[in-house]
């Protein structure tokens, strides 16, 4: 069996069934450049401190880089990756090792692995994101004049621009990606908490600036600064940081999903809007017309495994006494698969959208349809003075005439209009019926 980091109170070997059932090494590996980040900066400490002598600190911090190179391979046996760092360690610098854990615990050190994998992967969430939002306004910017029907309860409403549509989705998704960057910024690195009550080093030698280190292990993190704890309580005992997290991602994975679904059924030769390019299909192994749109679906039903992921991470933090608890090794799973499922989603969206194609005849033969001008007529007779209430009885009485007696609005003669009102014009009424003229009356949107 691997070393542990404790060990000296017990004269019995842990139980095989609790050795299998607390082991985290198989997924919490994951943190392990996080960690030994966190082990580099806590090294400068020692040596400020003079727990460590300037030889001693950059001995260990050499193997440290040295452990950090290339891509970490767990190892079953170990516990966790703490572990499994510390003993790689001590296989390098031998006894030397045994001084790293000077005025720490794991409950401070997970915190801060954790921290600063969330920084890392919400600055990756961030930019991904900007890069749909890009892909989406280069969609528009190409469809810029392209008119749809616009819909309410999946049913035909009023015309709207294209580009609008896909604004909404852009504004949703930049409004999210700034939570996604606050969340990050909200995240304080600090050190000196121990297991919950402090450490004896001076809090003056927590003040660490990290980008150096985390350059040198190959993290794209700037602007790291590690501070001393507050409240060593607070430290080791808060995960509201991964709930925000779980938080923003979740709302991500809402916005494509509902983007997915839209066009999912846009693609259906119901609808027959647009063309989703191949590369972003799959087929079927049975019927060989099919051209399914797997990667969308599979967006579509991951949104309901990160709700799990942060509703199932509150359930079990939720009754939690202060402070660390060895049920806060729960989080990272949810966390981990949460921020990996997004950005995956991300990147799958992105060439979508970029190589998306729009049946403009299609769109624009919908628009045949009279009922999506029907409050144009209403605001028509507004204008005449009439009362919205009133127009909108008179114009739902035309269109239920116009339906059940097959009649197009724009076909009827002033004498069959007037049954409704003598406000209305025949010819007038006709030019209503043009979706620019329609989209092109709408005011009180702001458009860039």
């Amino acid at each position: 069996m691997s070393k542990k980091l404790w060990g000296g109170r017990f004269n019995k070997p842990t139980d095989p069934s609790v050795e299998e059932f607390t082991r985290s090494i198989q997924y919490d590996y994951k943190l392990a450049k996080y960690d030994i980040l966190g082990s580099v900066v806590h090294v400068e400490i020692l040596g400020k401190a003079r727990y460590l002598k300037p030889k001693e600190v950059s001995k260990i911090q050499a193997a440290l880089f040295k452990i950090g190179e290339g891509k970490f391979l767990p190892d079953g046996s170990y516990e966790d990756v703490h572990s499994q760092i510390q003993d790689s360690l001590e296989q390098k610098v031998g006894e030397l090792a045994l001084k790293l854990h000077t005025a720490r615990s794991r409950n401070d050190q997970v915190v801060f692995a954790t921290k600063v994998y969330c920084k890392d992967k919400l600055a990756e969430v961030a930019a991904l994101g900007e890069g749909v939002v890009s892909a989406l306004k280069s969609l528009a910017k190409a469809n810029r004049d392209v008119i749809m029907p616009g819909f309410t309860h999946m049913q035909h409403a009023q015309p709207m621009y294209l580009k609008d549509y896909l604004g909404a989705y852009a504004m949703m998704l930049e409004n999210v990606i700034d939570k996604v960057k606050i969340a990050a910024s909200d995240i304080k690195l600090t050190m000196g908490a121990g297991a919950v009550a402090g450490t004896p080093i001076d809090a003056k030698y927590y003040n660490v600036s990290m980008d150096k280190y985390a350059k040198k292990l190959g993290l794209g993190l700037t602007g790291l600064k590690l501070e001393p704890t507050k409240n060593s309580i607070y430290t080791v005992s808060d995960r509201g940081f991964v709930a925000e997290a779980l938080n923003v991602t979740a709302i991500i994975a809402t916005h494509l999903s509902r983007f997915a679904e839209d066009l999912i059924i846009w693609s259906t030769k119901e609808f027959d809007f647009i063309d989703i390019d191949e590369a972003f299909c799959t087929g079927s192994s049975l019927m060989p017309q099919k051209k399914n749109a797997d990667a969308l679906e599979m967006i579509r039903g991951c949104a309901g495994r990160l709700y799990g992921n942060r509703m199932g991470f509150l359930v079990v933090i939720k009754g939690l006494p202060l402070s660390y608890n060895r049920d806060m090794q729960l989080d990272k799973e949810p966390l981990f698969d949460s921020f990996e499922t997004v950005i995956k989603e991300l990147k799958v969206l992105k060439g979508l959208v970029r190589t998306l194609k729009f049946n403009k005849d299609k769109i624009e033969s919908q628009l045949d349809d009279e009922s999506l001008y029907a409050t144009d007529i209403v605001y028509y007779l507004v204008n005449k003075g009439v009362a919205f209430k009133t127009a909108h009885a008179i114009v739902g009485k035309l269109v239920k005439y116009s339906i059940d007696n097959g009649i197009e609005i724009k076909s009827m003669t002033d004498h069959e209009l007037y049954r409704f009102s003598d406000k209305f014009k025949s010819k007038e009424i006709v030019r209503l019926f043009d979706p620019k003229v329609s989209v092109e009356s709408k005011k009180s949107i702001k458009r860039n």
